[in-house]
């Protein structure tokens, strides 16, 4: 284990030295994907491609909270801000939330009753995505009460005389299934006031989520949460055949491969998930990961932590490849700040892990297609800060940020040359 991680600090150490050599620490690198003339990207085995057929790798961010700031005057400005700052750094996918249910700034304020100032707000977000040449995530519902979530659905069919006896219910009772299809239809159909674009049509969004982190504690099984996304994906891809869909799961291995639960961190067993079986569902285009040995190993010392963290980000790499054929996405990773001890080059070391595995794997035509990191703040928000956020101007952070997105471009541009000339019956060399 002490090896490993020596190890990787020095092809770290030697990729910054690289870095300093050619010049570029501080420049501004252009995004790892095409500009949004690519139209939708759609997955053609464990890779991502554009409509052009131009290998797609996501490099991007979570801002979460894009619609509630953009639904006020007052505060839109730092939707204009932190979308700045992600093309500065060379990102080119961000993931937000396309809910708030009941909750301040509400999108939905009933079943089915909508705040059309607060979807405005929403519009206005993809719109300055599209601006700036980023591609966005869209997140339809909370698996916790932030922004309403499945809680509050639970909430308003007990409001309405039904009986729901746990928040898991949400999965099988066919009034919260009816309202979540509801709001589906809503969003996807959705015609943005902004370009005029309905949502479904606006290749802007890279990809539906169903859920964030969907969890079911009540069976362990898997089987409901199976059963809801099979149903679910259904419903997405009968009204949407643009866009990727993708479930929302941290990566928790489950019953179906129990020659893999060793992987998973020992209070994160028996929340209903399963990493292969559910990413194996025919409407899921690519699975996800989430990574936050800070918070799932509290106790560890930070050498156990970054160790867990390069298995967790390697296994499932394979696992993508080897069990389910589909791209993976890491798509929220971080290092808290407030964690006692807490130092930059910790955070580093985080970002280090999950960036070059990624890029290994990308490099060689391996099933990642990129990470996000959570999340990107903008300068005047720091109260919304929770720990992993990073900003622009944090130099540490944003340098690596950078490097990658130098990194992944030179992929790309290597991948599509490649197949440019196989198709015209040209080799070309590995890329390094």
């Amino acid at each position: 284990m002490a090896s490993t991680n020596v190890s990787s600090r020095l092809r770290k150490n030697l990729w910054t030295v690289v870095f300093l050599i050619l010049g570029t620490w501080k420049q501004p690198m252009a995004a790892a994907s095409t500009a949004l003339g690519g139209g939708f990207v759609r997955r053609r085995g464990v890779h991502f491609e554009d409509s052009e057929g131009r290998p797609f790798l996501v490099h991007g961010c979570n801002f979460y909270w894009l619609m509630y700031q953009a639904s006020e005057d007052s505060s839109r400005q730092m939707v204009d801000e932190v979308l700045r700052d992600a093309k500065g750094l060379g990102l080119n996918v961000g993931r937000t939330w396309a809910f708030n249910d009941g909750a301040d700034r509400a999108l939905q304020t009933s079943p089915g009753a909508y705040d059309e100032k607060v979807f405005q707000g929403l519009d206005y977000a993809i719109a300055q995505a599209a601006t700036h040449q980023m591609r966005l995530v869209l997140s339809l519902i909370n698996n916790y009460n932030a922004f309403g979530g499945r809680p509050q659905y639970v909430q308003w069919a007990r409001n309405a005389g039904n009986y729901l006896p746990s928040e898991d219910s949400f999965y099988t009772h066919f009034v919260t299934r009816q309202w979540y299809k509801n709001h589906v239809k809503k969003i996807l159909t959705r015609v943005n006031s902004i370009t005029g674009v309905m949502y479904k049509d606006d290749p802007t969004i890279l990809a539906w989520e169903l859920m964030n982190e969907p969890r079911c504690a009540s069976d362990p099984s898997g089987d409901t949460l199976v059963k809801w996304v099979r149903e679910m994906g259904a419903y997405v891809k009968s009204i949407d055949q643009n866009h990727m869909l993708q479930a929302g799961m941290e990566g928790f291995y489950g019953a179906s491969t129990p020659e893999r639960r060793w992987a998973n961190p020992n209070e994160m067993e028996g929340l209903g998930t399963d990493f292969i079986r559910i990413n194996q569902v025919t409407y899921i285009d690519y699975a996800t990961v989430h990574s936050y040995p800070d918070l799932w190993l509290p106790q560890a010392s930070e050498d156990t932590q970054l160790s867990f963290l390069q298995m967790w980000v390697n296994v499932h790499i394979e696992d993508a490849r080897d069990f389910l054929n589909k791209p993976v996405v890491f798509s929220e990773f971080g290092k808290s700040d407030q964690a006692q001890g807490y130092k930059p080059s910790q955070r580093s070391d985080f970002f280090w892990a999950v960036y070059n595995s990624v890029f290994s794997s990308a490099n060689t035509g391996g099933a990642a297609a990129g990470a996000m990191l959570w999340q990107l703040l903008p300068q005047g928000m720091q109260q919304w800060s929770d720990g992993f956020a990073v900003t622009a101007d944090d130099r540490s952070s944003a340098n690596i940020i950078s490097w990658q997105s130098q990194r992944l471009n030179r992929v790309t541009e290597f991948l599509y040359s490649r197949a440019s000339h196989s198709s015209r019956g040209q080799n070309l060399e590995p890329h390094v």
